[in-house]
C-alpha cells in the first residue's frame, strides 16, 4: 500500500524540507566575536575546570559530537541534562565551570531555572534559534541559529545546532576556522540531494516497516546524537514506540526482544567502530531479526548518506529517521509532528 501522502504534506514536512536553506543562513551568520574567543582562549589556558554541556531533549542529543571532540582535545567535559544539572549536580556552578546551553527557545523552564540557579557563578555560552530569549540575553557569549521559525517537532532547529555546536567546537579547541567553513559547504547540498528524493525515501520506508510495532536506534559516537534525536522524533511526531541508544548498550538485554515485530536502524558511524556496529547488524539479522543501515555504505537508498567530513556527517545522519517519521504517519494517516499534549516550549517542568 503507498503511503498517503495528502495526509503529511503539512507544515512539519516543509521544515523538513526547508533546512538545506536555514543550513545556509546559519553558515553565513557564523561567526566570532570577541566575548566567545575570550572564553576560548580562557578554556585553552586552563581557567576553566570543566565544560558542562547541557540542553533538554534533542537539544541534549545535538551535544554529543561536542562532547567527543572537546574529549578529543583534552578537556574535561561532561554531558547533563538541564533539569538534573539544576537540581542534582549544582555545586557544578562556580567560576571554574564554563557552560555550554543549548536551546531552540531559550526560554524552556529547565533554561530559566539554570539561569536563576547560576546566578552569574559560571559563564554560560548559548546556543540558541531565540536572539531576544533569556537564555541569549543574560549569556556571557551567544551562538544563533538561523532556522526561523519551526512548526513543532526539532528538525531545522537541531541540524542547525549541530552546525553551530560544532563551529563554537572548533572555536573552543583552536581550530583552523576556515577548513571547518568549507567542511559546512558540503552540508546544506548534500541534504538538499536527500531531501530532493523525499518522496521515493518515505515509500520505501513506509514499506520497510509495515508490521512492526517497536524501533530501535543504535549507533557508537558521534552517532548517538541521531540516535537519541531520532527516538525523540518519532515519539513526538508519530505516537509511535521508539528506543534509541548505543550498540553495545543494545547487546545488553534488548538484544532479546529481537522479533517479527521489532525493526533496528543501526547507524554505521566514525572508522574506528564501524566494524563493531556492522557485526551487531549481522548477528540480529541471523537471529532472524529485521534491521536497516545508515551510513555511506548502506544498499538501501533511503538510507544511504553521502561521504562526508565528521562535521558534516551527525547533520545527514537524522535524514533518514525524519523519513521515517512521516513514513509512519503516511501508514497511519495522521498528520506527522503536530501536539496533542505538548507545546513546543516547554514551561512546567
Amino acid at each position: 500500500m503507498a503511503a498517503d501522502f495528502s495526509v503529511i504534506e503539512g507544515p512539519y514536512l516543509r521544515d523538513i524540507l526547508h533546512q538545506p536553506r536555514a543550513l545556509d543562513a546559519t553558515l553565513a551568520a557564523l561567526a566570532c566575536p570577541d566575548e566567545l574567543q575570550s572564553l576560548a582562549s580562557r578554556l585553552q589556558r586552563g581557567d576553566f575546570r570543566c565544560v558542562a554541556l547541557t540542553g533538554m531533549g534533542s537539544s541534549f542529543h545535538a551535544l554529543h559530537p561536542t562532547n567527543l571532540e572537546l574529549i578529543r582535545h583534552r578537556f574535561l567535559s561532561l554531558m547533563l541534562e538541564t533539569s538534573e544539572l539544576v537540581h542534582y549536580q549544582n555545586e557544578l556552578f562556580d567560576e571554574k565551570t564554563l557552560i555550554v546551553a543549548v536551546s531552540q527557545s531559550g526560554q524552556s523552564v529547565e533554561m530559566l531555572r539554570l539561569l536563576e540557579a547560576n546566578a552569574g557563578r559560571s559563564k554560560i555560552i548559548a546556543v540558541t534559534n531565540t536572539a531576544r530569549s533569556p537564555l541569549a540575553e543574560n549569556a556571557s557569549a551567544a551562538i544563533l541559529t538561523e532556522a526561523g521559525r519551526e512548526f513543532s517537532v526539532s528538525c531545522k532547529t537541531y541540524t542547525t545546532a549541530l552546525m553551530s555546536l560544532r563551529w563554537l567546537t572548533a572555536v573552543l579547541c583552536g581550530d583552523n576556522l576556515a577548513k571547518i567553513r568549507e567542511e559546512f559547504a558540503f552540508a546544506s547540498p548534500a541534504v538538499k540531494a536527500y531531501l530532493d528524493d523525499w518522496q521515493e525515501h518515505t515509500q520505501s520506508m513506509a514499506h520497510q516497516l509495515r508490521g512492526f510495532v517497536r524501533l530501535f536506534l543504535v549507533g557508537r559516537g558521534a552517532s548517538l546524537a541521531a540516535v537519541g534525536t531520532g527516538a525523540l522524533t518519532i515519539k513526538e511526531s508519530d505516537h509511535f514506540p521508539a528506543e534509541g541508544m548505543s550498540s553495545a548498550a543494545f547487546r545488553h538485554g534488548p538484544f532479546e526482544m529481537l522479533s517479527p515485530e521489532t525493526f533496528v536502524l543501526a547507524f554505521s558511524g566514525e572508522n574506528s567502530t564501524r566494524e563493531l556496529n556492522l557485526r551487531l547488524l549481522r548477528d540480529i539479522r541471523e537471529q532472524d531479526g529485521k534491521a536497516g543501515l545508515v551510513g555511506e555504505d548502506s544498499n538501501d537508498p533511503a538510507c544511504k548518506l553521502s561521504p562526508a567530513p565528521p562535521s558534516v556527517r551527525p547533520i545527514l545522519e537524522i535524514l533518514p529517521v525524519q523519513m521515517i517519521t512521516v513514513a509512519l504517519a503516511a501508514q497511519t494517516g495522521r498528520e506527522a509532528g503536530r501536539f496533542d499534549f505538548a507545546n513546543k516550549v516547554t514551561t512546567v517542568e
